[in-house]
This record gives structure tokens, C-alpha cells and sequence, in this order.
């Protein structure tokens, strides 16, 4: 028989532990968040229908943005036991500088849309995280404004290739002038790819008011007052364009395009120069040739050819080809330092994230940013620690192998 008496205070008070109370609805919003994919939960509620989607889809049918995800569910760890784990070292180096984790911010188009305080909220908490970021040509922010907004944060430039040849070396000569000590050249983009759900959503640069985008406002007040109430959302790059983003793309990206391209910004930047978007180690190989110092191993998220090859997949046979030449970046539904860690294991020098840190920036702006590289950083200490490793340059092929797509069995990933 179960004896029983009334507790005592002392003992039910270390019971009662509230959380210290938080005036800001935007601090409480993002502590609740455990992941990037709270962030992306919490991004869908706050902004419209069209903004969400543009950040959020992938060309067609999404089959290469499904693609990507699912190679990382594949992904099985294979850890050491009884290290001494207790200290763990997340600093690299990238492309000749130190970085607190194997992650660049990477480039995204519009940013502005996401969030009125935009790219350089994004720089800024990237900075703070001691990581770099990469302005795009697309952006709603210029080189220059950036240089002013965010001073001692590690910038790089992305680029991509116009038919006015003659904009694309005033970019280059811009950013070296601004600090940038990286060009981006994104090479997966000679027309605009097929975003069907920009097309449902009859999205365009700026935004329209339509009647589908009015009723969609009244459930996003705070989104359509800060939109109307701040600068008028344009391209830094452009003085006026209205139209999709398709549109946009197929109006000035260049389709005949070649490899002298890249010997050509090889001869006029003096920075590293990275081409972003290489699909297969061919053509890794061709551009290192060229006097590429690095590739991003990206097929742009899912958002121009469907169907495109899934970059984790091409990560091994790409180092094997290249990486003692060059360094070899990968991109494509990362979500979670787990994520990054398996991929530096598999050979890759980091991982380029652009979604995982927009959720965050719709969910709460600049502080958002912030929540989301530490999600990732707290998770890549954790699974260095379950992994049995010290330091990045431990992480190895060793640890990691890509199971079948059947799931039945493990297939090595060696490099």
C-alpha cells in the first residue's frame, strides 16, 4: 500500500520554473523554434502566399528540390566511441580564411521581399557568426550600401554573366572596390527555369496588387505595412523592372555563355573566384582549368532544371576529380548541422545555405538570422560530439555512407 503525504514547499518550488519573461512577441516567436523547419512553420504564417512560395519552391514539379532532401534523409552515421569529446573546434578555413563553421550565407534574389530590413540584416548576422556572406546581383540591396551596413563582415560577390558584358565587369570592379575578396560566378542559369507556383501565384517583382494578393494582405498586415512604409522594393542592380522573375532572368542572363567566360573574370579579378552551380565533375574539372579556385556543387535549389542532378550525390566523384586543385562547396536542402556535418565528411570544404536562413529572416527579421545559424551551430557541436570527432578536419568519409534509395542497405561514399 502506497503511503502518501502532502509535499512540502521546499520541494515543490525547484518544480516551478517559468520561463523568464519576454516582452518581444518576435523573441518569443523565435525561442519556440527547436529547428529551421519551426523557422520555415512559423515564415508560412507571416508572410503572404506568393512571397512564401517564391522562397520556398523549385521549378516544375519540385522533383530536384524533393531530390535534395531526400539524399539527406539517406544519409547514415557511422560514429567513434569513447573520444574525448568534451571540447570540440567548429573553426575552418575558406578559401584562405578562417570561418567559426563550414557554412557560407549564400546568394538569394529579392531579398527585401522576405523581409523589409533585408540583405543587410542577413550580412550583419553573418558577420556575428563569424561566417561569410554573398550579396547577388539580384539583390535589393546594393555593393555599396552593403560595404556601409555591414563593414566587418566577410563579403563575396555573385555574378551572373549579362549580355552587356560590359555590366558585368563594372560588378566585378564594384565589388573589389567594396571590399569583396570573393567573386561568385553562377553559371546554372542561361534562361529562367519553370517555377510553376510563381506562375499560380501570378507573382512579379515588386509585388501587385491584385485581388488574390489584397485578401491574402489582410491575413499578413505587418508584412504589407512594412513593405508600404519602408523604400520601394527594387533591384539594386537595375533602375526599374516590372515583371516576373522569369522575365527578369531571360532579359539579361546570356545563354551563350562558355567556359572563356570564366578565363575572362579569371584575368580581370584578382580575388578567388568560385563558379557556383557546376552539376557534375566534368565540368568541375573544365572550370578549374579555367582558373576557378573552388565550385559550388548546386543545382540552384531545385529552382531552374528539374530533374537535375542532386549535388550531394555528385560530392565524392567532384573531390576526387578537383579537390586537390581546388575547394569543392555543395549546396541543396540543407537544414541542419547534421546535415553540414556529413557533407564536410564527404569531402565537401562547406555547405551554402539560402532557404535555411530566409525562414529565418521572414519569421523575425535580422534576429531570425541569428536563430537560424544557431540552430545549426548547436546542432553541428552536438553531432561532432556523437560522432567521436574534435575538430572539423576529423570529419571524414569514414563516418558517413549513403544508404541505398531503397533503404535496405548502406552504400560506401568514399572519396
Amino acid at each position: 500500500m502506497v503511503k502518501r503525504r502532502f509535499p512540502r514547499w521546499s520541494e515543490f518550488k525547484p518544480l516551478l520554473q517559468p520561463p523568464p519573461v519576454q516582452l518581444s512577441a518576435t523573441a518569443r516567436r523565435l525561442r519556440k523554434a527547436t529547428s529551421v523547419d519551426d523557422l520555415r512553420t512559423v515564415a508560412k504564417k507571416r508572410t503572404p502566399r506568393a512571397v512564401f512560395d517564391y522562397t520556398d519552391g523549385g521549378a516544375e514539379d519540385e522533383v530536384a528540390l524533393k531530390r535534395s532532401r531526400a539524399a539527406l534523409e539517406r544519409i547514415e552515421f557511422r560514429p567513434n566511441v569513447l573520444r574525448d569529446v568534451s571540447r570540440v573546434d567548429t573553426t575552418t578555413t575558406m578559401l584562405g580564411s578562417p570561418a567559426e563553421l563550414p557554412v557560407v550565407l549564400a546568394p538569394t534574389g529579392y531579398t527585401r521581399m522576405m523581409h523589409h530590413s533585408g540583405e543587410p540584416a542577413v550580412a550583419r548576422a553573418a558577420g556575428r557568426a563569424g561566417l561569410p556572406y554573398v550579396l547577388s546581383t539580384m539583390g535589393t540591396t546594393s555593393l555599396e550600401a552593403l560595404e556601409a551596413a555591414s563593414p566587418e563582415t566577410r563579403r563575396w560577390f555573385q555574378l551572373f554573366l549579362w549580355k552587356d558584358r560590359a555590366a558585368s565587369a563594372d560588378f566585378v570592379a564594384r565589388a573589389a572596390e567594396t571590399g569583396c575578396d570573393t567573386l561568385v560566378l553562377t553559371v546554372d542559369t542561361p534562361v529562367g527555369g519553370s517555377r510553376r507556383r510563381d506562375q499560380r501565384n501570378g507573382m512579379t517583382i515588386p509585388p501587385s496588387l491584385t485581388l488574390r494578393t489584397v485578401v491574402d494582405g489582410a491575413r499578413h498586415p505587418h508584412w504589407w505595412l512594412n513593405f508600404l512604409t519602408t523604400e520601394p522594393l527594387e533591384f539594386a542592380s537595375l533602375s526599374h523592372f516590372d515583371g516576373s522573375p522569369a522575365e527578369l532572368t531571360n532579359l539579361i542572363f546570356d545563354p551563350s555563355s562558355t567556359v572563356a567566360d570564366v578565363a575572362w573574370l579569371r584575368d580581370i579579378w584578382s580575388g578567388s573566384l568560385v563558379v557556383k552551380g557546376v552539376q557534375h565533375a566534368e565540368d568541375a574539372a573544365m572550370v578549374v582549368d579555367a582558373g576557378a579556385d573552388a565550385v559550388v556543387l548546386s543545382n540552384h535549389g531545385g529552382r531552374q532544371l528539374d530533374r537535375a542532378a542532386t549535388p550531394l550525390e555528385q560530392l565524392s566523384d567532384t573531390v576526387r576529380r578537383v579537390g586537390e586543385r581546388a575547394e569543392v562547396y555543395v549546396d541543396g536542402g540543407f537544414r541542419s548541422g547534421s546535415d553540414v556535418a556529413a557533407a564536410v565528411a564527404l569531402g565537401a570544404r562547406g555547405v551554402w545555405i539560402g532557404r535555411s536562413y530566409l525562414y529565418g529572416l521572414m519569421a523575425g527579421g535580422e534576429a531570425g538570422v541569428d536563430r537560424s545559424i544557431e540552430l545549426m551551430r548547436k546542432e553541428f557541436v552536438a553531432t561532432m560530439q556523437l560522432l567521436g570527432v574534435k575538430s572539423v578536419d576529423e570529419l571524414n568519409p569514414d563516418l558517413v555512407v549513403l544508404r541505398d534509395v531503397d533503404g535496405r542497405r548502406s552504400v560506401s561514399a568514399e572519396v
